[in-house]
């Protein structure tokens, strides 16, 4: 398929999904489509195993939302906007192949909400963060509230709602928002490193992870548990698992076919 606001290319088993709106790459409905998009081409492609998510240009990851496309909405166009944005992020948050997003720059509103739905997040030591969403008389309409907290807690996560300060790299990386920070220059080439790495894990297992860590977060315990044991019997009997430990046993490194 061909896009207008993204670029999407495949290396090494590697997708990296660049978002192609520069100087800050806001986000807008056909952003939001050809999101979702991409997100189903790259789940049925068999040749990607990992997927890297960024900006173009250095100055911004996602600097928001196109403000000017949101102004011009009605309660009802704002609504399907809203659907629309958490229709993509939900995608990304649960294709069946790990995602990391390799945050190089500003990551505020919409592009922080679009950092936490992936499941890794590598950023540059000059990257920075906010929603700054109340001071514009609104609230994070794509998933923020939700998010945020399970990562960060209720308490800092009002802070950061409540009060919209920007905050940078390193506090990000205190607060877990992001799993490692790099030298500016080599933020994609670190995130896909992380992805060319896990595209040699199997990727039934690491599907499976994803879904028994992504679901059980919104379970009680027994039912985490119970999905956790689904999980486990569905990679155990996979052809990978059969070649993970037929390898453990002749000390040989496995060679995964994602069967």
């Amino acid at each position: 398929m061909s896009y207008e606001t993204i670029i999407c290319e495949v290396e090494n088993n590697v997708a990296v999904v660049t978002i192609d709106r520069p100087p800050v790459n806001p986000l807008n409905g056909q952003v939001f489509q050809e999101l979702a998009d991409v997100m189903d081409e790259l789940d049925r492609n068999d040749n990607v195993r990992a997927i890297v998510i960024t900006g173009s240009g250095e100055k911004a990851f996602v600097a928001g939302a196109d403000i000017n496309e949101m102004a011009s909405l009605d309660v009802v166009g704002i609504n399907k906007s809203n659907q629309q944005s958490r229709s993509a992020y939900s995608k990304i948050e649960n294709v069946n192949k790990p995602v990391i997003a390799a945050i190089n720059g500003l990551a505020l509103g919409g592009g922080l909400e679009l950092a936490l739905v992936c499941d890794l997040r590598i950023c540059s030591e000059k990257a920075k963060f906010a929603f700054p969403e109340v001071g514009l008389g609104i609230i994070p309409g794509g998933g923020g509230t939700q998010r945020l907290q399970r990562i960060v807690g209720q308490g800092v996560a009002k802070e950061l709602l409540y009060f919209g300060d920007m905050f940078d790299a390193q506090r990000a990386e205190e607060l877990q928002l992001v799993n490692k920070v790099v030298e500016s220059e080599k933020v994609v080439e670190e995130a896909k490193k992380w992805a060319e790495k896990l595209t040699e894990q199997p990727p039934v297992a690491l599907q499976m992870v994803k879904t028994a860590v992504n679901t059980g977060a919104s379970l009680d315990l027994e039912s985490g548990l119970t999905l956790e044991n689904h999980c486990f019997c569905n990679a155990f009997v996979s052809e990978d698992a059969k070649e993970g430990l037929t390898a453990f046993s002749e000390k040989r490194k496995p060679v995964f076919q994602g069967r």
